[in-house]
């Protein structure tokens, strides 16, 4: 095999895998930066902080519009799972059992994905990004929720978001 073969190979590898795996090499999950398949969502990590219980912060921003809700990560002990939680426009203060469920836009689940589609636990802040993410029902949490409405969210996103940079 000729070197111009064996580039062209590793050129069209890389095509294939995608900008996910990519990215996935060189940025940590607190700086990594997903969006869904419409362009419409794009959810960007950003470091925790101080914070104890939770393990990751990020921002859920509804493109071509103001709305910018804000989403926690908290692992579990055994690190098997993480948890997640996106609200908007919560109150700040002694609040309610019904103020947070008010504000809350989606609770659950995040898994990540590798480009091959193998599923795990998202990963630890400091840990290589995940090619892509899964939260499952994101689209019809949005739909039900404060985010949806004119003037707001008007599409809902896929369940899956991938990799698309990594930020500052």
């Amino acid at each position: 095999m000729t070197a111009r073969s064996i580039l062209v190979l590793g050129a069209m590898a890389v095509c294939i895998s995608g900008p996910a795996s990519a990215f996935a090499d060189v940025c940590v999950q607190e700086k990594a930066v997903y969006g869904d398949m419409d362009n419409a969502y794009e959810l960007r990590f950003e470091p925790a902080g101080g914070a104890v219980a939770v393990s990751n912060k990020f921002k859920l921003a509804v493109l071509n519009t103001a709305i910018v809700a804000d989403g926690v990560v908290m692992h579990m002990e055994d690190g098997s799972h993480a948890g997640g939680t996106i609200m908007f426009n919560c109150p700040e203060g002694d609040v309610t059992g019904a103020d947070l469920r008010a504000c809350t836009v989606w609770q659950g689940m995040i898994y990540a994905s590798d480009v091959k589609g193998h599923i795990s636990a998202l990963p630890a802040a400091g840990a290589g990004a995940a090619a892509r993410l899964f939260l499952p029902a994101l689209g019809p949490s949005i739909r039900q929720s404060v985010l949806w409405g004119a003037g707001k969210a008007t599409v809902a996103p896929w369940d899956v978001l991938s990799l698309k940079g990594c930020g500052p």
